[in-house]
């Protein structure tokens, strides 16, 4: 399985992601990204976009449930601490892997991890696109 990790820190990807606030982002093999955001409240910081692995493994071990309502929300105070776009949760929301998916929305998580970028007005990281080996 390959993975591609892109980390926002510092005000720029390919910051710190020990610096707060920061995101980190990994995408396996076009199905699954993983979203990791600090500051998030207790018990928030975490949710995927594309499949969720408990479901696309057919392993409910593969990763914890997930309140995508819960997520959104705080994922749109999160966009406000970086100085993005004032976001609706629920636009948020639409993006957020959810659970027992036949199918996500997108072909492939790439396209998926870009519209949640630019919906909280972060530039693109260089080497993110959609169905492209990303090396």
């Amino acid at each position: 399985m390959s993975t591609t990790t892109f980390v926002y820190g510092d005000g720029t990807w390919g910051g710190d992601v020990a610096v707060t606030p920061s995101l980190a982002i990994e995408v396996q093999d076009g199905d699954i990204a993983t979203v990791d955001y600090r500051p998030a409240p207790e018990g928030r910081g975490r949710f995927y976009l594309g499949f969720q692995p408990r479901d696309f493994f057919d392993d409910p071990t593969e990763s914890d449930p997930v309140d995508l309502d819960a997520e959104a929300e705080a994922f749109a105070e999160w966009a406000l601490l970086v100085g993005a776009v004032d976001v609706e949760a629920k636009h948020v929301r639409r993006l957020l892997a959810e659970e027992h998916v036949d199918e996500p929305e997108d072909t492939f998580v790439e396209e998926t991890v870009q519209r949640l970028v630019r919906l909280v007005g972060l530039p693109v990281p260089d080497g993110l696109d959609g169905g492209d080996d990303l090396v």
